[in-house]
């Protein structure tokens, strides 16, 4: 496994790009060539932290028939067209893409290396060449806003989000209708900070719904500091992406942990076998790709109760959070009573339900 930065990686760039070509014969015998571009560092403890850990489980489980390489640090504009182009022309069949803003990028680049086969995390355009996967986190919400619903007392409740993009609305739109359905008074105050990860804005963002009298926040960037400021103020809060427990254990009352090993280890199975397609991937708790870290002491038996309740209904299929009715902001009616919003819908939902409040 090879690992650079964005500043590393494009000094290298070059000198890569001038090896002499390998026989056929010994490209046989090589191990596929897997990489992988990061939007944080592996160390955030969260959304990158969960992919790079299913890239190691990658590792591990098919062993010398692969070889790994990340980048992480990777912005989310056109910085990233290089740094694809060149993991391409330096051997990598197999690239994925681990974050929404590479979409646009990932397109340009698969058109000019049809060889190469490319994933997109969390995105919806595809070609002969790219894959998109992505995880149901908006059914891990729904469990924690019912939790939320159940454990606030206030009836106002925190979101932290980063980018308005449809992953992040359907997950404070979960969050809200979950936390509604336990208590119908309840207001979702909503902040964001166009920024994945930034421990220094989380903090103050998170300080900013707290005084707006929010007592259970949760979080939509990658770092644990906004549980950290949580337990500090003796307020409750959800870890993202991976169990954050460590960092705040008072304030945890349980994370959203994304397991994308399986995804990794299946995909790279398939390029290595000649059998990986242009597909879309969308798993969530039935199949396991969104999991939780155990109830702190603080989530009560009948909060318990009620989002074990949610977490059966979705394995089911009998639950769903989006079914109607469901109003927006202004009230309009958005999805009709006993409809359910589709996932197509979902994927590109860029509206907020009633009862969420831009702080």
């Amino acid at each position: 496994m090879s690992k650079f930065t964005r500043r590393d990686f494009m000094a290298t760039a070059a000198a890569a790009s001038a090896l002499p070509l390998i026989g056929a014969s010994a490209k046989a015998a090589e191990p596929l060539k897997v990489a992988f571009i990061y939007i944080g560092p592996v160390g955030d403890y969260g959304w990158t932290w969960a992919h790079d850990k299913g890239r190691k489980e990658m590792e591990a489980a098919l062993g010398g028939a692969v070889k790994t390489t990340y980048v992480e640090n990777v912005k989310e504009d056109a910085s990233a067209i290089p740094i694809l182009r060149d993991l391409a022309r330096q051997g990598n069949k197999l690239i994925f893409a681990t974050s929404f803003g590479y979409m646009d990028q990932v397109m340009e680049v698969a058109k000019e290396f049809p060889d190469v086969k490319f994933e997109h995390c969390t995105g919806f355009k595809r070609a002969a060449n790219v894959t998109t996967y992505n995880s149901r986190f908006h059914e891990g919400r729904a469990v924690t806003g019912t939790i939320a619903g159940t454990v606030s007392k206030s009836g106002v409740i925190g979101y932290l989000g980063s980018f308005k993009i449809p992953e992040v609305v359907m997950g404070v739109n979960a969050f809200t209708l979950a936390a509604q359905a336990v208590n119908p008074k309840i207001q979702t105050k909503l902040v964001m900070i166009d920024s994945w990860f930034d421990p220094a804005k989380e903090t103050a963002a998170t300080e900013t719904l707290a005084n707006l009298g929010c007592d259970v926040i949760a979080t939509h960037t990658d770092s644990p500091a906004p549980l950290q400021f949580c337990q500090k103020k003796g307020i409750f809060g959800f870890g993202q992406g991976a169990d954050m427990s460590k960092f705040a254990p008072k304030a945890q009352l349980t994370a959203i942990q994304d397991i994308w090993g399986p995804h990794y280890i299946a995909r790279t199975k398939a390029a290595i076998a000649g059998t990986w397609k242009s597909e879309d991937f969308w798993d969530g708790i039935k199949e396991g790709a969104v999991q939780f870290a155990p109830y702190n002491a603080s989530v009560t038996a009948d909060a318990q109760a009620a989002a074990n309740k949610v977490i059966e209904g979705y394995k089911a299929g009998s639950y769903d959070v989006f079914t109607g009715p469901i109003y927006d902001q202004a009230g309009t009616l958005k999805v009709k009573e006993g409809q359910k919003m589709g996932l197509g819908d979902l994927a590109t939902i860029d509206w907020y339900v009633k009862g969420v409040q831009s702080a």
